[in-house]
């Protein structure tokens, strides 16, 4: 079994987690920092918007049991990809929305999803999620780790703050 990674960001990484976290074939969802210029970000930096890195997931997958198109298609069920500069209450460049791509094959596919959304005419507003080439991942604390099984109030208030509504408004679910 070759595994294969996934990194993608989607405003707040607590929230990043749980969609993907019961998904057959994946393994280790990992939640941390990307794209910036600091080696080895700590969370007080990233939020201070000061290293150029955005709160990211890295989802250790086997392609066999989850091809990597069908992790993009709850990608895009689980941000909002209109919302260039955050993702609903969590606002500034440290969360927006990213698909960190790590091959040719990666970028190709997430460039076709992109159209194919941008396509569908599901949105008013045009697509802006950017399609990057992966940088160093940095995993976050430990504390930061499948938050939403440790905190799970403090996860509910933080899907209070809109994702929760805009994917039930769009995907119905």
């Amino acid at each position: 079994m070759a595994l294969d990674t996934a990194i993608f960001a989607g405003g707040c990484f607590w929230c990043m987690v749980e969609p993907f976290d019961s998904l057959p074939g994946v393994e280790k969802i990992v939640s941390g920092y990307t794209g910036g210029h600091v080696a080895n970000p700590t969370y007080e930096e990233v939020c201070a918007g000061n290293t150029g890195h955005t709160e990211a997931v890295e989802i250790t997958y086997d392609p066999d049991k989850m091809p990597y198109d069908k992790l993009l298609q709850y990608y895009w069920q689980v941000t909002d990809p209109t919302d260039a500069m955050g993702q609903f209450q969590d606002r500034g460049d440290q969360y927006r929305p990213v698909i960190y791509y790590n091959s040719e094959v990666q970028k190709q596919a997430a460039e076709k999803s992109k159209q194919a959304l941008a396509d569908s005419g599901k949105f008013d507003d045009p697509i802006v999620t950017a399609i990057e080439p992966a940088q160093p991942f940095y995993a976050a604390e430990d504390y930061h780790q499948d938050f939403y099984k440790k905190n799970p109030l403090r996860y509910m208030i933080e899907e209070a703050g809109g994702r929760a509504r805009f994917v039930k408004k769009h995907w119905g679910r």
